[in-house]
């Protein structure tokens, strides 16, 4: 079904899927899904500096013209077009993720009249499920009444124990952060407000031990738990993985937290781990690292311009942008862009290698950005390719041993 020229290296407007026949994919009647998760960068600076932020840190430096904050006006655009894009498709519900930056640079106040601009606008007709990701040096017991009182999910980023978390995770000035996020995450460990807390997202440095790792993290009792392999291209290769394939040090990382958790009983869920598992039983992903689920997420910068998901940042600089914003654009014509339909393909859009690969359907090509080498863009396996390919393969080695025991 994929359109395919030939690309003309170093020129990303000849790379895939900038080359992809999006009106010939139409005409065969492949059709886009819509948008179910809309993303929107309230704030655009950040009160902490850690190293490997896709934001800040890599190839994309567009943070430096945006606006700080996100008009309220703009909101209420924003709100207008996805109340517009859910009439269109029959949606019932959407989620609102409000991200950063660090949202509560804004204010609590501001995000809950976000949210409730957002409400307000769309009308009763369609659920309006409200998230907050922050880093959570900034989360009180006002900001958290503030989202008791609007139902606002929290996720909150932290990278395991003191030392490990410290590592990266750090002020400008270099202060340790830990103490502050410890505290913001107990405040939302406790009674009344642990109903909202939605999880915790940790970014994997192999400089820390992933055992301690492990048991740091799950001392806060998180709901769910999600382990991030670092943004990385083949052109800029993840730290401390490089490019040989026979090297799995993330895989290897990532297998000694599994054993310990699927040993254990599961003593919470792991994002990663539970999407391997479900494709590998016949289900699908809820998660774009994992399978060939289509994205539904969009995003909209504090400027009002739309975006692909940003973690494109590591790519090049503007390689998230679509050339559209909320306020002359619709969110149907987001759709149609090479980019998003590149992630909504599914099959369709893996490289030949992956396509060859026993495990192509569960990998599904790996996180989108992380596919990409100058010349043939997003063609490619992950450069995570080794790592995902043992990760998968010790996770079904485990599952078949136990079903074996099973059915004796």
């Amino acid at each position: 079904m994929v359109s395919r020229l030939k690309s003309d290296a170093g020129d990303p407007s000849r790379e895939w899927p900038a080359t992809l026949d999006v009106d010939e994919l139409l005409q065969r009647g492949w059709r886009a899904q819509p948008f179910r998760q809309f993303l929107l960068k309230v704030h655009s600076r950040c009160n902490l500096a850690c190293d490997y932020c896709y934001v800040y840190t890599l190839a994309d430096q567009s943070w430096r013209s945006q606006p700080m904050v996100m008009d309220p006006q703009l909101v209420s655009v924003t709100a207008r077009r996805i109340a517009e894009h859910a009439d269109h498709h029959g949606l019932t519900s959407v989620r609102v993720i409000l991200h950063g930056g660090e949202p509560l640079l804004a204010g609590h106040d501001y995000l809950g009249k976000i949210i409730e601009i957002i409400r307000a606008e769309v009308g009763p007709n369609l659920r309006v499920d409200a998230a907050v990701q922050t880093n959570a040096v900034l989360m009180d017991e006002a900001a958290l009444r503030s989202f008791c009182a609007l139902d606002v999910r929290v996720g909150v980023s932290l990278d395991g124990s003191p030392r490990g978390n410290d590592r990266n995770r750090r002020y400008a000035d270099g202060r340790s952060s830990y103490d502050a996020v410890a505290r913001g995450l107990r405040l939302l460990m406790s009674e009344p407000y642990r109903h909202l807390y939605s999880g915790v997202l940790c970014t994997i440095d192999l400089a820390n031990d992933p055992i301690e790792t492990y048991e740091a993290l799950v001392d806060f009792d998180p709901p769910t738990l999600d382990f991030l392999l670092p943004h990385a291209t083949w052109d800029s290769p993840p730290p401390g993985g490089g490019l040989d394939r026979a090297a799995t040090r993330y895989a290897d990382w990532l297998i000694a937290i599994f054993d310990r958790w699927y040993d254990s009983g599961s003593e919470t869920v792991i994002r990663l781990f539970q999407e391997i598992i479900h494709v590998l039983l016949g289900g699908t992903s809820e998660s774009e690292a994992i399978g060939l689920t289509p994205t539904s997420l969009v995003v909209i910068e504090t400027d009002g311009s739309i975006e692909q998901t940003d973690s494109l940042k590591v790519v090049s600089h503007g390689a998230p942008a679509t050339g559209l914003n909320i306020v002359d654009h619709s969110f149907d014509a987001v759709l149609r862009h090479p980019g998003v339909v590149a992630r909504q393909l599914g099959w369709d859009a893996l490289s030949e290698t992956c396509k060859s690969c026993r495990f192509g359907r569960v990998c599904g090509g790996g996180l989108y950005p992380h596919r990409y080498r100058t010349g043939d863009g997003f063609q490619n396996p992950s450069v995570y390719c080794a790592d995902l390919y043992r990760l998968i393969d010790h996770v079904r080695t485990r599952l078949i041993t136990d079903l074996r025991r099973s059915t004796r």
